[in-house]
């Protein structure tokens, strides 16, 4: 009896070892076919030149093989990087991606901007051979705020680099409160190996890290000559995050960052572990500096020498449309993605102080509503138009919503003072006309500034350089 009992176990392990060979081959399939399918769409999307393939291929990919994020990355050596806010993901994880090239690390990263979940595993694909085997370093991936708990539930980050919080695409978004609850909640489920690198500028931000049980380390400004002379209207956390009271400014360099305490409870700003007094800048703006203190710290936490860092900053070319600079019919142009408040002010900031130079005299305004762009664009009156008005020269509007930019600067228009600079508004709905009057108004000794929101620099690009991005 006992020897058939152990003959009937003998047989069910057996064939038990049987159906898990048959399931890890029918797995292995399947991640095969999934990534198969991947590349072809990809390689034909990319052939009939239709855009860049970097969405499509992971969300077919995706449905094809659930789980397939979190297979892909577990397989990076060294480690994810998450770079994750409002503005200025693209440039810093590019900076970054940069600075770890150059040491010789094999990085991969989602270059093209795609960066909601379907975006990453293309990323992911990309780097992959045929049976779904990545050979890495690192990866570095710029991350939609709005999607990072989602990530982290199938990704287990080496360092989150949170770069701001701003109101951006209400519609889809809510406020910067409700995504930093998220993300702390989010973050707390991973454990205390993540390291959480924060612009401690930022209330919100800064808050949220010292609340955190991880490591937590702070980069932002500590150069008072970069204030601004006012709080501008595009400001989002300027109450206590601890106990809501109005927070007390020493000074702001840019919306609600900057230095701060609150006189009601004991929150202060965090000590900052980076000096930005000696750290070099190469991209115009206050916020590329911000995202070249984001970039050096993390990259100085892997253990990169800091002069090395300073030397890929001085050499650093702009991502897309992020500052990017380009040269048609012997005209300089540079493209600045403005999609929010904030960051149409830092624009405007920015090419004011070129203006002044009388380097510049033409601005190509472009504004959309479409998915990408957030479909409400009543932002257009937090930002202070008014500032690019008063130095006049030409500016030029385009895009879906045409009049809605030109009724705004035409109420700033009415705030400046009779007798202040010449500025002259020209309203052109078709972007090809648009940009051909803004290029002819435009002389080589001058640069041509083009300020779109998202899915409108997509349409720039290609209409100027001929290549799509999407």
């Amino acid at each position: 009896m006992k020897k058939t009992v152990n003959c009937v176990i003998d047989y069910i392990y057996w064939e038990s070892e049987i159906v898990s060979e048959k399931m890890e081959l029918l797995q292995r399939l399947r991640l095969g076919l999934a990534v198969a399918i991947a590349k072809v769409v990809t390689g034909v999307v990319r052939g009939l030149k239709i855009g860049a393939g970097s969405v499509l291929p992971g969300e077919i990919a995706s449905r094809l093989y659930p789980g397939l994020l979190s297979l892909l990355s577990r397989q990076i050596k060294q480690g994810i990087i998450l770079v994750v806010g409002t503005n200025g993901k693209t440039t810093t994880s590019l900076l970054l991606c940069t600075i770890l090239e150059n040491q010789g690390y094999k990085v991969i990263h989602n270059e093209t901007g795609a960066n909601l979940i379907n975006g990453l595993i293309t990323t992911f694909l990309s780097a992959s051979n045929l049976v779904g085997k990545i050979n890495a370093d690192y990866a570095i991936l710029e991350v939609d705020e709005n999607v990072l708990p989602l990530v982290l539930k199938d990704c287990f980050p080496r360092y989150i680099l949170g770069l701001n919080l701003f109101r951006d695409q209400l519609d889809r978004y809510g406020e910067v409160d409700t995504i930093s609850h998220r993300w702390e909640n989010a973050i707390n489920t991973l454990g205390e190996s993540t390291t959480i690198i924060l612009n401690g500028d930022d209330p919100t931000l800064c808050y949220l890290g010292q609340r955190l049980p991880n490591k937590v380390l702070f980069f932002g400004l500590n150069e008072r000559n970069l204030y601004l002379e006012e709080i501008p209207h595009a400001v989002d956390s300027i109450y206590c995050p601890k106990c809501g009271h109005s927070l007390d400014y020493e000074g702001v360099y840019l919306s609600h960052l900057g230095d701060y305490n609150c006189p009601s409870c004991d929150f202060t700003k965090s000590n900052l572990d980076i000096n930005s007094s000696e750290w070099p800048q190469i991209l115009i703006g206050v916020y590329n500096k911000y995202n070249t203190l984001a970039a050096g710290l993390l990259a100085l936490d892997i253990g990169i020498n800091k002069d090395v860092i300073y030397e890929t900053v001085k050499e650093f070319k702009a991502a897309f449309g992020r500052a990017e600079e380009l040269t048609i019919d012997g005209k300089h142009i540079r493209i600045l993605l403005s999609k929010n408040p904030v960051g149409m002010n830092e624009t405007i900031r920015a090419v004011n102080d070129i203006k002044a130079q009388g380097k510049s005299s033409t601005t190509l305004m472009i504004l959309n509503d479409r998915i990408p762009d957030g479909t409400d664009v009543s932002w257009i009156w937090d930002v202070d138009t008014e500032n690019l008005v008063s130095l006049g020269g030409n500016i030029i509007v385009s895009g879906d919503r045409t009049f809605d930019m030109a009724l705004r600067l035409r109420y700033s228009q009415d705030k400046i003072t009779e007798g202040d600079s010449y500025f002259n508004l020209i309203i052109e709905p078709d972007l090809s006309k648009a940009i051909k009057t803004a290029l002819e108004k435009t002389s080589t000794q001058e640069t041509l500034h083009i300020v779109p929101t998202y899915s409108a620099m997509l349409e720039v690009r290609q209409i100027l350089t001929g290549k799509a991005i999407n």
